[in-house]
């Protein structure tokens, strides 16, 4: 696996001792494998639950750490007491990535590590991210991204080596499913969270989105999983789950998931 090589060298060249932010997605799953890899036990591996980030993606990020062996913390902030993430204008990802980074690099002096990666790929540049920007301005740096390693390719390594996450659908957090200017709430997330715990369990899809509009529920499912949406008393069991949670309209949009339709300028 020529490119597993390259990214495990990278690793070799850039010191001797690393910290992986680990999110629970296939991209940085890759990168910490790369990481144990290289350096043994002196790489390490840390999640953010910072409020906004499903419970499933930290179980995830869990369960992979422990597949690779590596030493694993998680760290917990409120994201939700930074006023500006919280007014959910179009630099909310902005406003959580350098909080993100300030958490990585207090983290990392704590451990005596110098270098601190992500699991961001070349795909990632194609989209408006200014999440990107603020983690690199704390220093977090992406070796896919300096080794032009695709998603598709990492997908490949992942599957090779065992990674219960090669074919996991890529997510993003729970603020992502709220419209810009519509502030985020810890409502508003439990919510959402519980609406997609409910499409996932109805209808066994795995990609799922539950944009919240207010009365509103607009659920979107991966194009590929649209055709289990259609079964008429499945509906009416999701209607009233969700009426249950305080929706009083629940939509499927039967153009199916993809990133940014929410609002162009969102990541998810």
């Amino acid at each position: 696996m020529v490119d597993f090589n390259r990214l495990v060298e990278w690793f070799a060249k850039n010191g001797d001792r690393v910290m992986v932010a680990l999110s629970g997605g296939v991209d940085s799953a890759v990168v910490a494998l790369a990481a144990k890899k290289a350096f043994g036990n002196n790489a390490m591996a840390i999640t953010a639950d910072y409020k906004t980030l499903a419970d499933e993606e930290l179980a995830t990020a869990r369960q992979v750490a422990k597949e690779i062996g590596i030493d694993h913390t998680v760290i917990e902030y409120d994201e939700l007491e930074n006023l500006e993430f919280v007014k959910n204008d179009g630099m909310r990802c902005y406003h959580c990535r350098t909080e993100l980074g300030q958490h990585l690099v207090e983290e990392a002096k704590k451990a005596g590590v110098t270098l601190i990666v992500d699991g961001t790929n070349v795909d990632d540049l194609a989209d408006y991210r200014p999440g990107i920007r603020a983690l690199r301005e704390n220093g977090v740096r992406s070796p896919m991204v300096e080794l032009g390693i695709a998603k598709s390719e990492i997908r490949e390594i992942a599957k090779s080596f065992g990674l219960s996450v090669y074919d996991k659908p890529s997510n993003a957090c729970l603020a992502s499913r709220i419209p810009t200017g519509s502030e985020v709430t810890y409502e508003k997330l439990q919510r959402i969270e519980s609406a997609e715990i409910i499409v996932k369990s109805i209808f066994g899809v795995r990609q799922v989105r539950v944009r919240d509009h207010g009365e509103l529920a607009r659920v979107e499912v991966g194009r590929d999983e649209l055709q289990k949406m259609f079964d008429v008393d499945s509906l009416a069991l999701l209607d009233a789950k969700l009426k249950e949670l305080g929706f009083k309209f629940v939509s499927v949009d039967t153009a199916g998931y993809r990133t940014g339709k929410l609002v162009m300028i969102d990541n998810d």
